[in-house]
């Protein structure tokens, strides 16, 4: 990155004055622009407590804070505030929970939370809904939700085919307002609808935010949008910086039109591109512009760069699968034999998650370290979470997230209108579920049965909580354990004995772990209230792990590519049906696809290799694969198809080498 801005740049960072509209190519600069507009926002006298910045990732949040604090010292950038979309949602609804008739300690639900209540609801009976597609009506309540829909507007427009998971929308909100809590969608639409409503409410936001700034602007979808606007109001105080070419999430509601969107929103919009890439050689570019022209623009740009022209970009084929996987391995070794470096230089990406497995066994096999992006996180297991929900039950009974995930694991016939019915309860009398099964008022609500196998589950709370403060905690976490039959509920609600009993290893590898956190007698040991206050931050800080990769290869679907940079890539799987895939070709989203091959060629610094299979084993078939027609829409002149000829022998022999090298070190 040089040292002064380019005058793009520079431009960006100092119109202040109406809506400025970013187009940011890849690798051109662009958290550099806002980091700097920051700093020169604050300079030109806008308090930083006045400014925000947006972005979609908390590791996007970090790099930003951690750029911002090296041109600002601590006075001058106290009270700036730089989250996700997210974070400031949440920021909204606790400081407005009155104002959304919430308790202040509301509950934020995640997927599997949201998974669950959706079949309680199903089971108890809401008409003509499937409990098997209950992820197809996950997915529908995110879709209306992302795009600004409420249940009386999901019903109100409803035909035969959604009436029934709009219903289910409709108990599904109430069931959450009657939980105090929220869903991740929810972060965003709420604070909208209460702007909407709440003319005094959006004012007081709009004094506090005075200037705003959104980061990957096209990834952001029709509630995302209506909030900027609210937040930044009619005079347009923003600047959103932004990609279409790199729009990828429409999965996700995302809405790359909201670019266009702007200048119809603020006809004093004004737009600057930044074209000058910091990354890549000129061929990689110029293979990557080529293939983008394929896509229709409202904004036309074109990737440019200092940094030499480069190699040609390589094209390999493959007979099958493995033997695409074994001679990138292969690949891999001979490259960092002959040019040194480290394995963190490589990436391997793919369309798919499934396509890393036959990798990881080529790179072990080949004594390569490697690293997987995006794989599942040991807190993302659900025996774990159930675990922990007890766990922290215990400590906090007034955790009503915890109290809604175990209540019922394993079942202790406890319906979901009872838990409505003590929902509402609670919620009027502001306190915690747990709290409410104890109150005289109850009984008034609830059947005899009801009220009292809520009291018993609350006693044996009680009791064991009582246990843990005298006697030995993690004998007393294992007794818990035999008492609710936990083993047991796992074996029912597995697929197979082998993995009851993985997950049955992953819970007591969680109790393990606790008892070392909790340290030994002699240390003195944590309370379990300390140690699930470290656990609960550490799973935050696991999601975000990815940056801790060290010297590894690193594998990575394409999506989960987007942001980052490597020496060298290896973008494989280059057929038809694999990228552009196949959901795409039916759907005609080739546009979408053609982005997404656009991200994997834009993260290469200095060599791009893509590699396609003419057989590829598909649900235990071999199937005859067609590269893919991207392959098709790049410049000929700037690949070289590997396999197409013979390697020189000279070549041979330094391949000979590097295994052999490999094989030493190996054997060392």
């Amino acid at each position: 990155m040089p040292p002064k801005l380019n005058p793009q740049q520079q431009a960006a960072v100092k119109i202040i004055d109406r809506p400025l509209l970013v187009l940011a190519g890849a690798g051109s600069g662009k958290t550099r622009v806002i980091t700097e507009k920051i700093a020169y926002l604050v300079q030109q006298g806008t308090p930083a407590r006045h400014i925000a910045a947006v972005t979609f990732t908390n590791k996007a949040a970090r790099e930003m804070k951690s750029r911002v604090s090296r041109l600002l010292d601590d006075k001058q950038s106290r009270g700036l505030r730089v989250s996700t979309f997210h974070s400031l949602g949440l920021d909204i609804l606790r400081a407005e929970h009155k104002a959304l008739d919430y308790k202040a300690s509301i509950t934020l639900f995640d997927e599997q939370d949201r998974l669950t209540l959706l079949r309680n609801l199903i089971s108890q009976g809401v008409k003509d809904c499937d409990i098997d597609q209950v992820d197809q009506y996950n997915s529908q309540i995110g879709q209306w939700k992302n795009a600004f829909v409420t249940p009386p507007q999901a019903i109100s427009r409803a035909d035969a085919l959604t009436l029934a998971p709009a219903l289910l929308y409709d108990a599904y909100s109430r069931s959450l307002k009657a939980y105090n809590a929220v869903d991740f969608d929810d972060l965003i639409l709420l604070p909208v609808l209460l702007f909407q409503q709440h003319a005094e409410v959006l004012e007081k936001w709009q004094n506090k935010i005075r200037y705003l700034l959104v980061d990957e602007y096209q990834d952001t979808n029709i509630t995302q949008y209506q909030l900027v606007k609210l937040l930044a109001g009619n005079l347009g105080r923003f600047t959103v910086v932004g990609d279409d070419d790199q729009s990828i999430y429409a999965w996700r509601g995302a809405q790359p039109e909201n670019l266009s969107q702007l200048q119809k929103d603020y006809g004093r919009l004004q737009v600057i591109k930044l074209e000058q890439n910091y990354r890549s050689s000129g061929r990689i570019l110029k293979v990557a512009n080529q293939l983008i022209a394929n896509n229709p623009h409202t904004f036309e740009k074109k990737l440019w760069s200092e940094l030499g022209y480069g190699d040609p970009l390589r094209v390999l084929s493959h007979k099958s699968d493995q033997a695409e996987a074994k001679q990138i391995a292969a690949e891999i070794v001979h490259h960092r034999f002959k040019h040194g470096g480290r394995y963190s230089d490589y990436a391997i990406l793919y369309r798919g998650n499934h396509q890393s497995r036959l990798f990881e066994k080529e790179l072990r096999e080949n004594n390569v370290p490697y690293f997987i992006s995006g794989s599942t996180s040991f807190f993302a297991y659900a025996e774990i979470k159930d675990v922990l929900a007890y766990l922290r039950l215990l400590v906090n009974p007034g955790d009503d997230a915890a109290f809604l995930r175990i209540i019922n694991t394993p079942r202790r016939e406890i319906g979901p209108t009872t838990l409505e019915k003590l929902g509402a309860y609670a919620n009027e009398r502001h306190i915690s579920m747990f709290d409410a099964c104890s109150e005289f008022g109850l009984q008034q609500r609830l059947s005899e049965k009801s009220v009292q196998r809520l009291t018993k589950f609350c006693g044996w709370i009680n009791e064991t909580a009582l246990k843990i403060e005298r006697e030995e905690t993690f004998k007393v976490v294992h007794q818990m354990l035999e008492q609710i039959n936990y083993q047991q509920w796992l074996q029912e609600n597995s697929k197979t004995p082998a993995a009851a009993e993985r997950r049955m290893k992953n819970v007591l590898e969680l109790i393990e772990w606790l008892q070392r956190i909790a340290g030994s007698e002699e240390e003195g040991q944590k309370s379990l209230t300390e140690v699930i206050a470290k656990v609960m931050l550490l799973d935050i800080l696991d999601r975000n792990q990815e940056e801790e990769a060290g010297d590894q290869v690193s594998l990575m679907t394409l999506h989960a590519a987007k942001g980052l940079e490597f020496p060298h890539v290896f973008l494989i799987g280059m057929e038809e049906n694999l990228l552009p895939h196949q959901n795409s070709i039916e759907t005609g989203n080739i546009e979408e696809e053609r982005r997404l091959a656009y991200v994997g060629i834009t993260r290469a610094q200095k060599t791009l290799t893509f590699s396609y299979c003419t057989h590829r084993k598909r649900y235990g078939e071999i199937s005859e694969s067609e590269p893919s027609r991207f392959l098709a829409e790049l410049p000929e002149e700037d690949l070289e198809w590997a396999n197409r000829k013979q390697l020189a022998p000279e070549e041979i022999k330094q391949r000979g080498k590097a295994s052999l090298a490999q094989l030493k070190s190996m054997l060392a």
